[in-house]
Parts: structure tokens; sequence; C-alpha cells
């Protein structure tokens, strides 16, 4: 198996290439086209003699993943991707176009532990972590992508442009791939590597609460959000069942520590599923729960599963919801809704290609 170059810092880097007699400057060169011009061959390097590129291309990557299947949304403002890695797993990573953004959801596992009965990544359980460079090599792809016009799919991106937003809200738990997440992290928050500043990037967790104590000593100022889609242990633990080892006290706990450390808002996502964890009461509930965190409610509509119990809320009963939060001083926002058609929620198209195979 060829060596991917992503699972190198910058001194590992350039141990590598003085093993194949290189000067020190050939990684500065290789690490300018990796995390600046987002090559995915040697063969782009053109500053880098025939010969290196030549070797390099026998023995080494810099596009670890290789996509698998591709599907573009009908207003043509949602991009999803199915990657297949090294090993035959597969993993998933979605860009959304917006007004002013170019927003790019992430994996961090090939597939998941946490069991959430209501998502599709869930249903296969976990197979393994990603390393650092799996997980930077899904940016670089789609940096790629929108800087180069030409690249088909056509999108209402206007290209050549940037990846301005990262979210970790793919498939898997980022804080049960704690190591190799943040090295990932770091990467794409270098200045002198992908340079992409911390406070557009968002991490998503179903609460695991030695990790999120352990994040807020960091020092990066990435986004935290938490899962939460209930307001009291004996819903919440028929949801997440990771709730039985961090009930939501412990969990809410550790976020007001989170909030006192880094000055930072924390987002809860609440997934409304029709008849279960959608009335009044329960947003009342939850509104009680949240008082005094400096906190921000993204409900989310759900993406249904096929064959499954969970249903999306209707519009005017996720309304109504939001509005008793509002009321209560809580702010609230509905997630737009994107992608339904091509299977846009976490784990959906994984499982559609794996059961159609």
């Amino acid at each position: 198996m060829k060596q991917s170059l992503l699972e190198f810092d910058r001194a590992e880097l350039e141990q590598f290439l003085a093993g194949l007699g290189q000067p020190t400057y050939r990684a500065a060169q290789v690490w300018e086209w990796i995390y600046r011009r987002h090559a995915l061959d040697f063969a782009a390097m053109t500053n880098l003699p025939k010969e290196l590129r030549t070797r390099l291309d026998e023995i080494a990557t810099v596009a670890p993943l290789r996509l698998a299947t591709e599907m573009v949304s009908q207003d043509r403002d949602t991009l999803k991707v199915l990657f297949a890695l090294p090993d035959g797993q597969t993993i998933e990573a979605v860009l959304m176009l917006y007004d002013e953004r170019r927003t790019l959801c992430i994996s961090s596992q090939a597939g998941c532990a946490m069991g959430c009965t209501f998502c599709a990544t869930a249903q296969g359980g976990l197979a393994r972590n990603l390393t650092a460079g799996e997980i930077v090599a899904q940016v670089l792809y789609f940096a790629h992508y929108l800087a180069e016009p030409a690249l088909p799919p056509a999108t209402t991106a206007q290209r050549p442009t940037t990846v301005t937003n990262i979210v970790l809200m793919g498939m898997g738990e980022p804080l049960h791939n704690y190591k190799n997440v943040w090295a990932a992290l770091r990467r794409l928050t270098d200045p002198d590597a992908f340079g992409l500043g911390a406070r557009h990037i968002t991490l998503s967790t179903v609460g695991l609460v030695p990790m999120i104590d352990r994040m807020a000593d960091e020092g990066l100022q990435i986004n935290l959000a938490v899962s939460l889609h209930a307001p009291n242990d004996t819903l919440r633990t028929h949801l997440v069942p990771i709730n039985k080892g961090y009930p939501i006290s412990e969990l809410l706990a550790s976020v007001r520590r989170y909030v006192e450390k880094t000055h930072r808002r924390v987002t809860f996502e609440y997934a409304l599923m029709r008849g279960i964890n959608d009335s009044a009461a329960l947003a009342q509930e939850l509104a009680h729960a949240l008082q005094g965190i400096l906190c921000h409610v993204n409900l989310i509509p759900l993406n249904p599963i096929p064959d499954s119990a969970y249903q999306p809320t209707s519009d005017a009963d996720t309304e109504r919801f939001a509005q008793i939060l509002r009321d209560a001083g809580i702010p609230a926002t509905v997630r737009l809704r994107r992608g339904i058609e091509i299977n846009a929620g976490c784990g959906q198209l994984r499982r559609a290609v794996v059961r159609a195979a």
C-alpha cells in the first residue's frame, strides 16, 4: 500500500523526502502543493524533478480517498460524495453551497459506535477510526474541486472559490477518535498548511463528557455543537444510548465548564421526530434545562431513513417548538433542509449503496 503523505506533519515529510535523497527545501515545495494548491497527484507538482515525481507516484499518494459515487441535489446546491478508503471501507462527505458560504460536512470514522437509534450511520456499527490524513483528505478533495471551474459536476458555486466552513457532522463521533481528529484540526487551521480559521470549524458530539473537558483545554477556538435531541434522561437514553454513561446533568455540567473556560457559545442540536420528542411540554422542559447556558438551539428537520419508525415533525410543529424556546429566552433556529433526494443525511448514501450491492 502506498504511503499517504497526508499522514505526515512538516518534520515527518522532511524526513521521508530525506530518505529519498532529497534536500530539505523539497518538503516545503511538496507541502505547498498539497495544502495551498490542493494538488491531488504528483504529476501536477511541476517544480519537482521529473524523476522525483515518478518515484513518489510509485511509493506514495496525496489522495488516499477514491471517489466511489457522487450525487447532486435537484437545485444543484448540495453535492454528496461517497469515498472508498484503501481498505475498502466507505465514508461520506457533503458540500453545501450558500450565498456567502461553501460549507463542507466531513466524517471522522467509518461507521459509528454510538448507536443513536434514528441515525443511518449507527445501524452499521463502527468499522474503524479515520486517520488524520483521511480526515484532511476530504477537505483537500473539495478544495481542489472548488478551485477548478471545469471539474464536474456542475453546481451553483461560482468557481474558482474556496471552502469557507467545515463541520464535523458526517459519519462517526469525532470525540471517539480524539487524537486523529485533533491532529487533522491542527493541520486544517495551521496558517502554514490549509489555514482555515478555527472559528469556521464546528465539531459535533453526542456528549462524551471527558473529551468535552479535554477539548476545552486545547486552546483552539473550534465551535462546539452537542447533539442533545431530548431534555430528559428517559427519552435521551432511548434515542442516544451513550446517555447511560453520561446523563444529561453531567453533560450540561461539562458544557457549562466548557463555556466558562472558552467563553464560546455552544450549539445544541435537536433533531425533531414526529410524536417522539416534538411536544410543547418537551420544548418547555428543554428551555428550563438550558437556562443560564450561553447557547443556541439548532432544530433539525429529520432526514428519514427508509423503513424507520422515526419521521420528521411537521413544519408547523417545528415552528411551534422553536417559538416556545425563544419565548423562554433560548435562541433557536431551524436548520435549512438540504439534499433529501440525494440521501444527504448522515450515513444514508453509504447505507443505500451497501443495500444495493
